[in-house]
């Protein structure tokens, strides 16, 4: 996959090299090569139900519709489904149905479509195969608000959550508890008997199943308890609605010992450590010595970046050629009104905290192709940096430390020409960052 490089400034000697490791790791997680092996051959008689969700719905819900209508050649008619993604993710289907919907912040398209796949899976006869199609971004995607949560409820407290630098697990334990789909709501509307295959990408640390996309077909071990618990620990106002629902024993999501979930299959075709290591083997086939610093980092993306900057100083001090990889979701609490995300002002950090050091130059992106932004598929997925990051700037009159006070990394990358936009890229492995030190 080739990212866009028009009006870059970085030097061409990191340019080429940042933007291989990016495509590489976007390109291990691709549902073109991860999906077909994995998808459950057809029974004798029965349908195969596709419900796909999140980033990569479109590209998943593609690529299974033509393996069981031409791989496999099933009838037309014993083939149905619906997928949910975000706007501006859509891909071309055949005969099943692809909704564009909110994300992050859910809107009634995905509200109407939730409803339509709840329906799907409640209509399974015997001797037909429910195949849930995961990916991250799932959680906004399926949006079925709890009885008495409206859906405008349910969007005020996302935005609440999103500003509060709660982490994607706490952010999605609230949701499985405000919901009639997640946090394994979904398996149990599969009747008895009907087979249930699950097969996710995962963008969430430690490959969390019940925290991709909220966990729809696995027990939630989360509780009501810790629901209220991450709202009041982060300060989050919530209305009466939501008050009340989540205390409410009927908002308890069923837990991992459930006999539902005994009979069911869930299997990760695409991770962030095969990522990782696909953008490894191009870092070492340039002859660069690799560490991995972890595919499940978490914290506050300008605190891991002094980290990885002393991490870096380190190794270019002993004169070596070597590439910090590393995945996971940092955070951004927001402090100021500028545009942004976790991958633009991770790398805002770094260049500060790296100081314009010769020989070290980074990339960081998110691999669904945006990074915070307003909410259109067009928004950068990150930005990269080099030794001359900060002269530039200050040559443009752009103070990088305001600009980070303010939470506008975007603002900052956007002037000098820096903005890694690749667009959508249908896959959701999570965040990816690459600190390349080249000490020649």
């Amino acid at each position: 996959m080739a990212t866009n490089r028009q009006g870059m400034s970085i030097d061409i000697r990191f340019a080429s090299l940042l933007h291989s490791l990016f495509d590489a790791a976007v390109s291990a997680a691709q549902a073109e090569a991860a999906l077909p092996p994995s998808l459950p051959a057809p029974s004798a008689a029965g349908r195969i139900i596709l419900l796909a969700a999140g980033k990569a719905a479109g590209a998943m819900l593609q690529v299974a519709e033509s393996h069981y209508l031409d791989a496999c050649g099933l009838e037309p008619g014993r083939l149905t489904g619906l997928g949910v993604t975000r706007h501006g993710y859509g891909r071309a289907t055949r005969q099943l149905e692809l909704v564009e919907a909110g994300h992050p912040v859910p809107d009634a398209a995905g509200v109407a479509a939730t409803m339509r796949c709840l329906e799907l899976a409640a209509a399974a006869r015997p001797g037909d195969h429910v195949v849930v199609l995961l990916s991250g971004g799932g959680s906004a995607n399926w949006i079925a608000p709890a009885a008495g949560v409206s859906l405008a409820d349910k969007q005020d407290l996302t935005r609440r959550l999103l500003r509060s630098g709660a982490t994607i697990r706490e952010i999605n334990c609230v949701r499985k508890h405000l919901s009639r789909i997640k946090g394994g709501r979904l398996a149990l509307a599969v009747p008895e008997g009907v087979a249930l295959t699950t097969l996710a990408i995962s963008d969430v640390p430690q490959d969390d199943a019940a925290v991709i996309a909220s966990g729809p077909t696995v027990g939630d071990p989360s509780s009501l308890a810790e629901a209220r618990d991450i709202c009041a620990r982060h300060a989050i106002e919530v209305p009466p609605a939501i008050r009340a629902a989540l205390v409410d024993p009927a908002n308890e999501s069923p837990a991992p010992d459930h006999p539902r979930f005994a009979a069911t299959r869930y299997e990760l075709i695409a991770r962030p450590a095969l990522s990782l290591a696909a953008a490894a083997d191009v870092a070492r086939a340039e002859g660069y010595d690799v560490h991995l610093l972890g595919d499940s980092l978490e914290g506050e993306a300008r605190e891991r970046a002094v980290e990885h900057a002393s991490l870096a100083r380190h190794l270019a001090a002993h004169g070596k050629r070597a590439v910090l990889l590393s995945g996971g979701e940092l955070t951004v609490t927001l402090r100021g009104d500028g545009r942004g995300g976790p991958n633009q002002e991770y790398a805002l950090a770094l260049a500060l905290a790296l100081e314009g050091a010769a020989d070290i130059a980074a990339v960081a992106g998110d691999t669904d192709g945006t990074d915070g932004g307003g909410g259109a598929a067009s928004d950068p997925a990150g930005a990269l940096i080099d030794p001359s990051t900060l002269a530039r700037a200050r040559t443009m009159g752009l103070d990088a430390a305001a600009f980070l006070a303010r939470n506008d990394s975007t603002g900052f990358f956007e002037r000098l020409g820096d903005l890694l936009t690749p667009g959508p890229t249908f896959t959701n492995v999570n965040d990816f960052r690459a600190v390349v030190v080249d000490k020649r």
